[in-house]
């Protein structure tokens, strides 16, 4: 018998986008359905009744709530195939890391970039280039943070890029003068089918700060 997977999510969400990519770097169908939420569907609220967000992965009528967590339960389900966690234990430790210090920082200090304005914003705009240094340090010379291969720690960072755009359009700043290496990585995920197919373009997301 199949799996059944429906994945719970709406369109600009970069933990949404997360889980799509996760899914399709495993090759998996699914059912996706859009949630609206200023009118949350009663799915949604039955799925996640503590939280009430996206995204929710329901799997064979079990729902998985928390990007992080639902990817990593994918990989571990579905683990003959693109292998985004290390094995070694140490490895993966790390990888889990990193991927709580982005959810952490890069989104709220995101918000306040294009929230804020003045000493507000300006304090925003330090920390969160600072924030971006640091993983660019943790990135170093290779070509992913999982090394090698495109891993866990690319899949919860990569779908922030869709909104670099925005960050810079409402700080007045470039990521790119600051972290260069940062955004060649971006680019390098971009090039990957999956990425490319999957992330919102940025203009897309900016306008919707502006709706």
């Amino acid at each position: 018998m199949a799996d059944e997977i429906i994945l719970l999510d709406f369109w600009p969400s970069m933990f949404g986008m997360r889980v799509k990519v996760a899914l399709a770097e495993k090759g998996l169908k699914y059912e996706y359905r859009e949630e609206d939420l200023r009118n949350k569907s009663p799915l949604l609220l039955e799925m996640n009744p503590v939280h009430k967000k996206i995204p929710v992965l329901i799997h064979n009528g079990k729902p998985i709530c928390e990007s992080l967590i639902i990817v990593q339960y994918i990989d571990e389900v579905w683990k003959d195939k693109s292998p985004l966690l290390p094995s070694d234990p140490y490895q993966r430790a790390q990888a889990r890391f990193w991927a709580d210090y982005i959810d952490k920082k890069i989104f709220e200090l995101g918000r306040k970039i294009w929230t804020t304005k003045g000493e507000d914003q300006e304090a925003a705009k330090k920390e969160f280039i600072e924030c971006l240094k640091l993983l660019e340090g943790e990135l170093g010379e290779k070509p992913y943070f999982g090394g090698e291969n495109f891993g866990f720690v690319d899949v919860a960072l990569v779908t922030f890029s869709c909104w670099f755009y925005a960050y810079e359009s409402f700080g007045n700043f470039s990521i790119e003068a600051e972290c260069p290496k940062l955004i060649a990585w971006t680019k390098r995920c971009m090039e990957r089918r999956v990425c490319r197919l999957l992330l919102q373009t940025p203009t897309r997301s900016m306008a919707l700060l502006w709706c």
